[in-house]
């Protein structure tokens, strides 16, 4: 294990004894990546490998794509895009320049990747992105094991929105409690800038019965999520994706207030206590919410 201090808190890589040349990395103990250098399109979590099927289904097979990237980590899905697509161009805006130059010491990106990894904030870099630059917007915005306020707001939302093309995703990875109250809101406040949202999960953390992750899919068209090619599993999936639109999504989401900028800072500590919760397992179950047919 190699451990070193970081911007934001302590780093720590931690060898896979599966694999010759992999390794996942922890910020303050809690995981954020995983990176086999051998093998760029192996994803060891599962929300990675659903983020993996928007990748996939974002474009046709093995065309090129420009991607903006909301956190870095170990650049495991900037490594999965440039092996799938080749020629890809890709920005990765990650704020800890310390754990930026520890990754790429220690899990250097092929020479021929073009990506690029900008040292800012992720919301001054979405205000300053050109218009309609990017086909995939992926935020992987995390501070340890929270999400940060000001990458979750409607007022953000209205800024992902003009730097997307109109036929692209923005993809959302969150860690929820059972009650998945943060989701619910997150997919409400997105319901203010686009036109189709989807939340994707394991099906029983839908149905309020364990945390973990959830992805909230956005488009600016109306049935621009390819739905079906998302809940399609993947290798080493242990079962299907469940999937909540349309009318799901309208009762998943019925209560919940959409996140603004006016209005987070009082509820900032509900949804970092949130955050804080996942490691402990602690929370109550919600009740029962309609899940898609699974393919």
């Amino acid at each position: 294990m190699i451990t070193v201090p970081v911007d934001l808190g302590v780093a720590e890589l931690v060898p896979d004894p599966r694999s010759a040349n992999a390794w996942a990395l922890f910020i303050d103990g809690v995981a954020q990546s995983y990176v086999d250098l051998d093998d760029p399109l192996y994803l060891e979590f599962a929300y990675a490998r659903r983020v993996a099927g928007v990748i996939d289904a974002v474009r046709s097979p093995g065309v090129p794509i420009d991607v903006l990237h909301l956190g870095g980590g170990a650049l495991s899905l900037p490594r999965y895009v440039a092996a799938t697509r080749p020629g890809s161009r890709q920005l990765v805006v990650e704020r800890d320049s310390a754990l930026y130059e520890f990754v790429l010491q220690r899990l250097p990106m092929p020479a021929d990747v073009d990506v690029t990894v900008l040292i800012f904030l992720g919301r001054p870099a979405m205000a300053s992105a050109a218009s309609e630059a990017y086909d995939l917007i992926i935020s992987d915005v995390f501070e340890a094991a929270r999400m940060p306020s000001d990458v979750a707001t409607a007022e953000f939302a209205e800024l992902v929105v003009p730097a997307l093309r109109p036929d692209g995703l923005y993809v959302v990875n969150v860690t929820d409690m059972p009650s998945l109250a943060f989701t619910r809101r997150l997919a409400a406040t997105l319901r203010t800038a686009f036109a189709q949202v989807c939340v994707l999960a394991d099906p029983g953390m839908l149905r309020g019965r364990r945390f973990g992750n959830c992805l909230v899919v956005a488009s600016r068209q109306v049935d621009g999520v390819p739905t079906r090619a998302l809940v399609r599993s993947r290798p080493r999936d242990s079962g299907a994706v469940g999937l909540l639109r349309g009318e799901a999504l309208d009762e998943f989401i019925a209560g919940a207030a959409p996140l603004r900028d006016d209005t987070v800072a009082s509820s900032r500590t509900g949804v970092h206590t949130v955050r804080r919760l996942v490691g402990d397992g602690s929370g109550a179950a919600s009740g029962d919410v309609d899940v898609e047919p699974l393919d």
